[in-house]
């Protein structure tokens, strides 16, 4: 785990958010899409068209960053569509391309809607752009019971590397939601943090075992899915991904 010069963790409010470089972290992790993250999405589609059905619902996305993904996974069932960054990076990358979908989704795309089976390509756009809502603010300071349906892809475990932050974040993202709404979270495993344009974030180490204890007794209907690194590494210092699926409790 990264460590203070002191040998104490770190926490979410001492890192340079605002200097997250969106663009890079786009080119480095979803210019092409990769295999692992076709899995991720597969499951979280699948899961929400079982949950849900129609267009009906109010969805949230906390934290993220130059990532549509999560959002094209939501979109067949929601009516709307918040996106939350604390970043202001971030936000200014997706108040320009979230009401666009550049044509580097559409495999995505392609993969929520296999032969257009959920509509064209631009209809997406279209749908994104009239349902997307892009909203600065922060997973600790989310409302309660205020959405539908949601989704937190490698988030509470990479804004910090305090395990009780990560705990809160979750906990936070998870009353966000309504009694019985559906979510899709996704998590580095044994993640060591990450470096982007030269400057280090943080993480915390976790396997599928602290993903369903911080989850568990918060959720129902939890399933958790590990994820084979596919092809290659992203970058050194972690073992694979975990997404967990289920309903707020």
């Amino acid at each position: 785990m990264y460590q203070t010069d002191s040998g104490a963790s770190s926490h979410n409010a001492e890192y340079p958010w605002d200097q997250f470089d969106a663009s890079n972290y786009l080119q480095r992790n979803y210019i092409v899409m990769r295999d692992d993250d076709a899995e991720i999405l597969e499951l979280t589609q699948s899961w929400f068209a079982t949950a849900l059905t129609g267009a009906e619902a109010d969805g949230l996305d906390v934290g993220c960053g130059p990532n549509l993904y999560p959002s094209l996974a939501m979109l067949p069932v929601c009516r709307t569509i918040t996106v939350m960054d604390y970043s202001a990076g971030n936000v200014a990358w997706l108040q320009s391309h979230h009401g666009y979908c550049d044509e580097i989704w559409r495999p995505y795309w392609e993969l929520v809607s296999p032969s257009a089976s959920r509509g064209e390509f631009d209809e997406a756009r279209s749908w994104m752009a009239e349902r997307g809502r892009v909203v600065h603010g922060s997973v600790f300071d989310l409302p309660t019971a205020q959405w539908d349906l949601g989704t937190m892809f490698f988030v509470a475990e990479s804004i910090t590397d305090d395990a009780a932050e990560f705990d809160r974040a979750v906990e936070c993202f998870l009353r966000a939601l309504r009694p019985g709404a559906p979510f899709a979270a996704a998590f580095m495993e044994e993640s060591q943090g990450y470096d982007v344009s030269g400057i280090h974030f943080p993480a915390v180490a976790v396997g599928a075992d602290a993903i369903e204890a911080a989850l568990v007794h918060r959720t129902s209907e939890l399933k958790v899915h590990r994820i084979e690194i596919r092809p290659e590494p992203l970058h050194p210092g972690y073992t694979g991904m975990l997404l967990a699926l289920g309903r707020a409790a």
